[in-house]
């Protein structure tokens, strides 16, 4: 089917960059706290919580699952928001408040000092966090589609997942570098509590980014003709869930593949290399960074890749590869650090053509009036239930079961869902998101023919 397509009001490529620096650095924040978080779990779990607590690590895994939990609530709050009065203002205001809340981790007194309130003070940041989080990704996905051109909007929308990698990589290094200089006393009394604190000026760095640059061209459109602002919050949300609750449901099947994956490799891994296989606490930061460092290298180019052959074919490809590659490549990881290195990026590699897609799927399967709102709801929802949770399933399971495998088995059923989800989604490779129809559909390309002849 084709048709013409009108391009986005495509904006100069010095204003297109910093909108890409501007996204990508919120999603770096929010991942270097994920990153120190998962990387640094025995040092909060020795400082926050009882020194003979069994749990600590458990306990201290809830904290990062509650952050997650909440996610759904800030989704509610800041899509809508940003759908009504841009998504500018809601992307500067979610930055602050994620960074200001990962800085103050730092800062807690340890359990030793107050007690019981260490730890009810670290899911109360966590949950802080957590709300702030539910907003920035939506809206960052959709701004940086908006700015992007249709035909490169692949290649564009994967620096929002480079700087994802590059977040959680930056975490991950500063940790392995503490823990390399400093001896063990050290890094449990005050160590630990220096990666929390450079999350601060990061978070200003990204707020000032995301007060100098305009908001989306089709998001100043949409402004143009018609009275969004003056639409409630609540009747956005009412209109996301009558209207299209079918792209709602699509969109949560693709993401319980993405996210069940990305928090099992990304956050879960050094947990679980260090505690379950006995790797090492040096070798357990190591491979997830070796994989994550290759998987920054190729993701602009399966971004452009996505731009020539769809979205949906590498969605394809990443699901059934990761469904019959996981059990082996997590029996490798079990043989060693080289065994570890190489099973991890295989995995990591063919995670990639869903992780550089992101961007470029996602926001196209909603119209301009809703996408904020639904990107949001959908992907939060889905995330705090089936991402952020997963480290905690994980070692439940293992615990459980004492079957090292759990973690390859939650990524398969995962990966299954995510096909089924995915067999209906419509391709919107090169697709113009203007206007206030689903992209993709017969319906979005009568109303471009006529914004065209405007």
């Amino acid at each position: 089917m084709t048709s013409a397509k009108p391009a986005n009001r495509e904006a100069p490529p010095h204003v297109l960059r910093r909108a890409i620096g501007a996204s990508a650095i919120g999603n770096a924040v929010e991942w270097f706290d994920y990153g120190i978080y998962a990387y640094g779990t025995t040092y909060i779990a020795l400082a926050l919580f009882p020194e003979d607590s069994t749990n600590a690590v458990l306990f201290t895994l809830v904290g990062f699952a509650v952050s997650f939990l909440i996610r759904p609530l800030g989704g509610i709050f800041w899509g809508p928001l940003g759908d009504k009065i841009g998504r500018k203002k809601v992307l500067a205001l979610t930055i602050i408040l994620m960074a200001s809340a990962t800085f103050c981790v730092g800062l807690l007194p340890s359990y030793s000092t107050i007690g019981i309130a260490a730890p009810i003070l670290l899911y109360t940041l966590r949950i802080i966090q957590g709300f702030s989080t539910g907003g920035e990704y939506g809206g960052a996905a959709t701004f940086m589609a908006e700015y992007a051109p249709d035909r490169r909007r692949g290649f564009y929308g994967s620096f929002l997942e480079f700087g994802t990698l590059a977040g959680f990589n930056a975490g991950a290094l500063l940790m392995l570098g503490l823990i390399t200089f400093l001896d063990e006393p050290a890094m449990q009394a005050w160590g630990w509590r220096i990666p929390f604190l450079v999350a601060g000026p990061l978070g200003l760095v990204g707020m000032y980014l995301r007060s100098r640059i305009e908001d989306t061209p089709v998001f100043r459109e949409l402004e143009e003709e018609t009275n969004e602002a003056e639409v409630s919050a609540m009747v956005k949300l009412k209109e996301v869930l009558s209207n299209y609750l079918p792209q709602v449901l699509k969109l949560f099947g693709l993401v319980i593949a993405l996210n069940v994956v990305n928090y099992t490799l990304l956050s879960y891994m050094p947990t679980y290399l260090r505690n379950t296989i006995d790797l090492g606490q040096e070798g357990a930061l190591i491979v997830p960074i070796v994989g994550q460092l290759m998987m920054m290298v190729v993701l602009p180019f399966v971004g452009a890749l996505s731009d020539r052959v769809g979205r949906k074919p590498m969605w394809a490809v990443s699901l059934v590869g990761l469904t019959v590659l996981a059990i082996p490549m997590f029996q490798l990881m079990g043989t060693g650090l080289t065994g570890a290195i190489v099973g991890f990026a295989i995995l990591g590699l063919l995670y990639t053509p869903q992780l550089a897609t992101i961007s470029a799927t996602f926001p196209a399967m909603f119209p301009t009036q809703v996408r904020f709102a639904a990107l949001a709801l959908s992907y939060n929802v889905a995330t705090s239930l089936f991402g952020g949770t997963a480290p905690l399933v994980n070692e439940a399971l293992i615990d459980g079961t004492g079957d090292q495998m759990w973690p390859a088995y939650y990524m398969m059923i995962a990966c299954v869902i995510g096909l089924v989800a995915l067999w209906k989604v419509v391709e919107t490779r090169g697709v113009s998101i203007r206007g206030s129809e689903i992209p993709g559909t017969e319906e979005a390309f009568r109303e471009q023919e006529e914004l065209a002849k405007a």
